[in-house]
C-alpha cells in the first residue's frame, strides 16, 4: 500500500483539512473509507491501522482536524461533511494516476470523540448533509462523552433503544474492554467511560449492527506502536492499556476490512467467519449483532 501526506497549502485546490491518504498499491476502482482520529490526536498516529485497510483494497483519508479543540465536536461534523463535500472533485488530483476512488462506495469512521463525530455526521446533526451518501458507519471505542449526563456537544446518545435512524445503513462498533477502567484509580478517569461508551452506542443502532468487543485491550491500542511528540507520549500514560498494541490494531483493522467487504461490496465471508470463530484472531473478543 502507499501512503500519502499532504500539505494543503501546496494546491490552489486544497482539501478543507490536511489529509493523510493510504491507498492500494495495485491499480484499480476503489471503495473509500474516510476515517476521523481521536480526541487531541494527530491522523498519524492511525498509519500502521489505515495501511492495512488498504492493504486489501482500499482508499482510506484520514484528516487532521484540529490540532488543539475544546468538547464542542459542532467545528469536526462541519469539516468531516467539507472534507466528503470536497472528494469528488479534488481526491483524485493527489492519488496515484492508476488508482481510481469510487465514490458510490463510501464509508465513514472514527476513533473515540473521531467515532462520535462519525455518527453526528451520519444522523445530521446541526442538520448538516453531504452531497456523498454514506453506506457503511464505524465507531472504533466511540464516546460521547465524561459520563452519562455530561455529554460533549451536540449529544448523540439519546438513551432509547434503536434509536439512531440511519436509513438502514450497517454500522460497527468496536469496542475496548479496558476503556472503562481508569489506569489510575481516583487520580486519572476512564478513557472510554460507562454510560457514554461503545455499548450505549451499540445499544442504539438499528439492523444491521456489528458489535465486536476486545476483551483485554483498552482505549488507545489501536494506535501505531511508536506515536511520537508530547501527544504521542501521553497516549501510552493516560489510558489502561493491554500488553500491546499490536494484536488490537490488526483486530480492529481486520474486522474494518471484514466489514468494508461485506457492505461496500457484497462479500460477507470474512466478518461471518470472524463471528463464528472459524478463523484465527490475536485476541479474545466478545460478539454481538442486529442482522
Amino acid at each position: 500500500m502507499r501512503l500519502i501526506h499532504y500539505v494543503p497549502f501546496l494546491h490552489s485546490a486544497p482539501p478543507p483539512k490536511p489529509l493523510l491518504i493510504a491507498t492500494p498499491v495495485e491499480p484499480g476502482e476503489f471503495p473509500l473509507l474516510l476515517f476521523l482520529h481521536g480526541f487531541l490526536f494527530d491522523n498519524s498516529f492511525y498509519s500502521q491501522l489505515i495501511q492495512q485497510v488498504a492493504s486489501h483494497g482500499f482508499i482510506v483519508i484520514a484528516p487532521q482536524l484540529y490540532i488543539l479543540t475544546g468538547p464542542d465536536t459542532s467545528d469536526e461534523i462541519r469539516s468531516t461533511a467539507a472534507i466528503t463535500n470536497w472528494l469528488p472533485e479534488g481526491l483524485g488530483k493527489f492519488l496515484p494516476p492508476n488508482v481510481k476512488p469510487n465514490f458510490g462506495k463510501l464509508a465513514l469512521g472514527g476513533h473515540s470523540r473521531g467515532g462520535k463525530t462519525a455518527f453526528a455526521l451520519a444522523l445530521k446533526k446541526l442538520n448538516i448533509t453531504t452531497n456523498l451518501k454514506f453506506s457503511a458507519l464505524i465507531g472504533v471505542d466511540p464516546i460521547d462523552g465524561t459520563e452519562k449526563g455530561k455529554q460533549t456537544p451536540p449529544p448523540v446518545l439519546t438513551y432509547v433503544p434503536h434509536s439512531f435512524d440511519f436509513g438502514g445503513m450497517a454500522t460497527m462498533v468496536i469496542g475496548s474492554g479496558l476503556g472503562e477502567e481508569s489506569r489510575l484509580p481516583y487520580v486519572l478517569p476512564p478513557c472510554a467511560p460507562k454510560g457514554v461508551n461503545h455499548e450505549d452506542f451499540f445499544n442504539e443502532c438499528n439492523k444491521p449492527a456489528w458489535y465486536f468487543v476486545a476483551k483485554d485491550y483498552g482505549h488507545v491500542d489501536m494506535l501505531d506502536d511508536y506515536t511520537m511528540g508530547f501527544k504521542g507520549q501521553l497516549t501510552y500514560y493516560l489510558c489502561k492499556n493491554g500488553d500491546s498494541r499490536k494484536p488490537m490494531r490488526r483486530f480492529v483493522g481486520g474486522v474494518t476490512v471484514a466489514f468494508l467487504k461485506a457492505y461496500l461490496l457484497g462479500d460477507n465471508g470474512d466478518l461471518l467467519a470472524i463471528r463464528d470463530k472459524h478463523v484465527s484472531v490475536p485476541l479474545e473478543f466478545k460478539f454481538a449483532n442486529f442482522v
